[in-house]
């Protein structure tokens, strides 16, 4: 062979060395796409961000997470086949889609149960949530632990509600649980489920008068631009589950998997903080464009509680009244 001929073999086999190189780095990159319901504004959408950082860094580049916000990804159905396939790595949903693998979820749906972030921490990352998540493994999805939406408030564009005489003839936007829609008829309400797509134009076009909602769902969907009036009844808290899918979890060596569960330990707690932070200057923002806010007096807060009691007779046994006990042992316990 001459010494052109030697130099060109030389050249193509490096090259080919250099290409299976990008080939093999190209197909080593681990890809963990998540989906979840929420803006990216939304503290959801800024704690996946948060996890994506983490990972992406702390694998120097191994990992890349891929985010598909605001439902892009598809419905809850789409969501729960994505992680049994492993097309889809991570995802979030709230409780009361759950409830079809466990029935300890439908806890998070009884009214005034849990009365404060603190106590909500005590159900989530105790027994009782751990329990509730734990029922998804056997249909290959673990649950890693929740993140959280906050509590439910009265929003509508009627009137003032101070008391449950105010609430009489409105329509306000429930979600399609039925312990739901039993606390809002407790309240005097007429519920009127409506997609969650189509909510604000409901509103603006008073096709509902308002809805049962968290401050930072409000204030990151623009809520208040289309309601008047805030009552801050603080009925029911609302978590997410963050889930993995159990294939990809089950490919990733042991670093891997403590490197994924350590990100979201931190990622869930900086997405709390931000949920329970933002509360305040949201309650600021809104009076400032003209919502008019009422905070129940304690005296008032019982008279809702206590119209909300045919909750726990309609749907005690189905949730389960050991396990309602139990919460309220354990909530009791650390107070």
């Amino acid at each position: 062979m001459d010494t052109s001929k030697a130099i060109k073999s030389a050249w193509l086999a490096g090259t080919a060395a250099i290409a299976l190189g990008v080939a093999g780095a190209v197909s080593a990159e681990t890809v963990i796409r998540i989906a979840h319901p929420n803006v990216p504004e939304h503290p959801m959408g800024q704690g996946f961000e948060y996890f994506k950082e983490m990972i992406e860094t702390r694998s120097d580049g191994e990992f890349r997470v891929q985010i598909f916000d605001s439902s892009k990804f598809g419905d809850f159905d789409s969501v729960v086949q994505g992680l049994q396939t492993n097309t889809l790595q991570m995802g979030s949903a709230s409780t009361p889609n759950l409830s079809p693998f466990s029935d300890n979820f439908l806890i998070f749906d009884m009214p005034f149960l849990i009365p404060d972030y603190e106590s909500a921490d005590l159900i989530t990352d105790g027994p009782i949530g751990k329990e509730a998540a734990q029922s998804l493994e056997s249909s290959g999805i673990l649950g890693l632990g929740y993140i959280e939406i906050g509590f439910r408030h009265l929003f509508n564009n009627q009137r003032a509600i101070e008391s449950l005489d105010d609430t009489d003839g409105l329509k306000i936007r429930s979600t399609p649980s039925q312990a739901h829609i039993a606390t809002l008829e407790s309240f005097g309400v007429n519920p009127t489920p409506v997609a969650w797509s189509e909510v604000y134009t409901a509103m603006q076009q008073e096709t509902v008068d308002g809805i049962d909602i968290d401050l930072n769902l409000a204030w990151y969907n623009n809520f208040h631009e289309v309601t008047d009036n805030l009552t801050l009844v603080g009925s029911l808290y609302s978590p997410h589950l963050v889930m993995l899918s159990k294939p990809f979890y089950d490919s990733l060596d042991p670093a891997d998997q403590l490197m994924v569960l350590e990100a979201f330990t931190e990622m869930k707690l900086f997405q709390r903080n931000l949920i329970r932070s933002n509360e305040e200057r949201i309650l600021e923002q809104m009076a400032e464009e003209g919502v008019e806010i009422v905070e129940l007096s304690e005296q008032q807060r019982e008279a809702w509680m206590e119209a909300a009691q045919p909750v726990y007779d309609e749907f005690g046994d189905e949730v389960g009244r050991d396990l309602i006990e139990a919460a309220r042992q354990t909530i009791e316990a650390n107070q």
